[in-house]
Parts: structure tokens; sequence; C-alpha cells
């Protein structure tokens, strides 16, 4: 077969870790980017039988068997319309994503990156300063960034505080993002009393927050669904301010399906019963 065979339609690589339980990562990704009627291709950092928000779990390092696994990719000269990144386990992870991203970017490609480092003022507790300084060089390769507060503030070295924070603030700190390199950003899951809000910033346009009545509890797995949904939309040609619209929500609905069957918290949004309507 002709290897240009492989690239009549419009392709993700989606690079994240896969967890069989707990709807998050390639889980979510998956289904959400081909729904969008776009093609996703996973590139797997490990595999979970269930999340880490769970008490145990089984976890497979795939770190020494990622270019191995890409170098096929090469060989079948594949090309993407979209490259995005999730959960990185190490430092070297992210050389792998950073060398991914060099090998198969092309000027078609849009490259979404969510710098999974944190949540709540914290970095994750395997996160390391290494990959705090890899992760800030990572993100100057983005088209299109998705952090949420917590990270945007490590970022951008800006002081994080649970609340209180001025619109003027948050749209400062966009702009510093955008100022790192991406073309369009968005801060995501600002806690706004009864509101979640979105910071989005396009270059050369006017920096603004979206904002949508909260909706039940925090749960696992929705900024994986968020960066699918922008991932997918942008390789489809969707104004970014639309599709951050989408996006939030989408995953309002997801959560308020999820509350309407009592799952738990660990065990992510019922996105299957509204699948249909993204």
């Amino acid at each position: 077969m002709n290897t240009a065979d492989h690239n009549r339609q419009k392709k993700i690589a989606a690079i994240n870790d896969f967890s069989g339980f707990g709807r998050c990562s390639l889980a979510v990704e998956l289904p959400v980017i081909s729904h969008l009627r776009v093609q996703c291709c996973p590139v797997p950092t490990a595999v979970f039988s269930n999340h880490t928000g769970f008490q145990s779990y089984y976890f497979d390092d795939y770190t020494d068997r990622m270019r191995s696994y890409i170098a096929q990719w090469k060989q079948l000269n594949l090309r993407f319309e979209g490259i995005t990144s999730g959960f990185l386990g190490s430092a070297e992870q992210i050389d792998i994503v950073t060398e991914f991203i060099e090998e198969f970017r092309d000027s078609g490609t849009t490259v979404i990156i969510d710098p999974v480092m944190g949540d709540n003022g914290k970095l994750y507790g395997t996160y390391t300063q290494e990959m705090r300084e890899k992760m800030k060089r990572l993100v100057t390769l983005a088209d299109i960034l998705c952090p949420n507060v917590t990270e945007a503030c490590f970022l951008t070295d800006t002081p994080y505080q649970a609340a209180g924070w001025k619109r003027s603030q948050l749209l400062e700190m966009a702009r510093q993002l955008a100022g790192l390199g991406a073309q369009r950003v968005v801060i995501t899951g600002i806690e706004m009393k009864q509101s979640i809000g979105n910071a989005i910033y396009q270059k050369g346009g006017e920096a603004k927050i979206i904002s949508r009545r909260r909706v039940g509890a925090t749960r696992s797995g929705t900024g994986d669904i968020f960066a699918a949904i922008i991932a997918a939309d942008a390789v489809n040609g969707v104004d970014f301010e639309a599709s951050v619209r989408k996006a939030s929500g989408f995953i309002s609905k997801c959560i308020a399906a999820t509350e309407r069957r009592g799952i738990p918290a660990t065990d992510g949004v019922c996105f299957e019963d509204v699948l249909h309507q993204l």
C-alpha cells in the first residue's frame, strides 16, 4: 500500500496515559475525538488499571517503549493535523514529546498542550523541579495551551491564590502564557463563587473570561475531555472561543448526567450518556 493512503483522513496524535477504569486520559480522549470525526491515534505513556485517585492501582510505565512505538509511525510516514499531550510522568517523557513534535509537526499541524502539573496551588507529588523546567520549555512549542490556574501560576511564576482573583490578574496571566509562544490560551477551571470560568486569549485579540454556572462536584477526567474537544475543534477549523464554550457546556452536561446516576467521584463523568449531544 502507498504510505500516502494513511494520510487521507484528519488525525490527532494523543500522548497520554491509559487508565482502564475511572474515565480519564486516553480512555475519554479517544471516543470524544473520534465522535468529532477525527481519527485519534494514541501514544501511551503508561498503563493504569484505574487512575491514581483510587487507594490502589496497577501501573506499568511505558517510557522505555515509547520511542520504538513512535519509530514505527515514522516508517509509515504518518502525518498529523493535531498533536496533543496530557499527563507526563517523567522528565524523559517530556523529552520524548518534544522530539515527537519536532519530528511530526509540519505547517498543517496544530499542537495542543495540557501541561498537567498540579492543582490547588501545588505540584503533583511525582513532579520534580527538572520536570517543571522541561515543561516550561515544552509549552513554548504549543499552538494552543490549556492549563488550569495552578499550572498557569507555575508557568508564569505567579503567586497562587485559592480565591479572590481579579479578572485583570487572570487575563494578564493568559497574555503572559501567550508570550511563551502559544497563539491561543485558555486557563481552565477558575473558581468564581457559583460559576466556573475559563480565561481565554488569542494573539491579536481581546482577552476575556467565559463563565458557566457550576453543576455538581469536581470530578476526574473533565480536563481530558475539555482538551480533547479543543484539539478536535482546532483540527476541524472551529472558532476558538466557540470551542471553549462548547467544551465547558458539554462538561456541564456530563457532570449533571453523572450526578443523576449517583456515580462516585473517583469514577469520572458519564460522558457516554450525552456524547450524542456534542
